[in-house]
């Protein structure tokens, strides 16, 4: 009896940090806030709407997948940083000698800032490709390719943020 007891009060204390299907683990007892900095443009060759796809993708993630807040300043929580590339080149090639499918890359610097606990603070980069057939323009393709790619660069954000991962 006295060992169901034990379980149950530690199964109680250890309710405090909430662990979702998504894989975000936070203390929401010591972390409220987070603070979402626009991400600029930083590459030589840019697409108009993909700051803003991939900002409004990156606020959304944190809003529909934790029960932070979002804050303009003092965050306990803080990412900032930049797209620093964005650049297509040819990736296979026909018995021709002709361009058979482009690859499309994105990469994001970012800085991520824990004002509870320092030591899981980074700055890194998180990079993602995607192909299409050279027969199609790219202003045919784009905005489903940065889309696809700013996905899963918010997906590893949010993974390495606020996922422990």
């Amino acid at each position: 009896m006295t060992v169901v007891v034990a379980i149950i009060a530690m199964v109680i204390t250890a309710c405090s940090v909430s662990y979702k299907f998504n894989g975000a683990s936070i203390d929401y007892n010591k972390t409220k806030t987070i603070q979402i900095a626009d991400f600029p443009i930083r590459s030589s060759y840019v697409w108009g709407p993909m700051a803003s796809i991939f900002n409004n993708q990156l606020k959304d993630q944190y809003a529909n997948h934790t029960r932070l807040i979002q804050v303009k300043r003092n965050g306990d929580l803080k990412v900032e940083g930049e797209i620093t590339q964005y650049s297509q080149r040819n990736k296979a090639v026909t018995a021709q000698g002709e361009s058979a499918q482009v690859e499309l890359s994105m990469t994001v610097n970012v800085r991520f800032t824990n004002n509870a606990n320092h030591s899981e603070d980074f700055e890194r980069q998180f990079t993602a490709t995607t192909t299409y057939d050279s027969r199609q323009s790219l202003n045919s393709v784009q905005e489903e390719c940065v889309t696809q790619m700013v996905k899963d660069i918010t997906d590893q954000i949010f993974n390495a943020t606020v996922a422990n991962w």
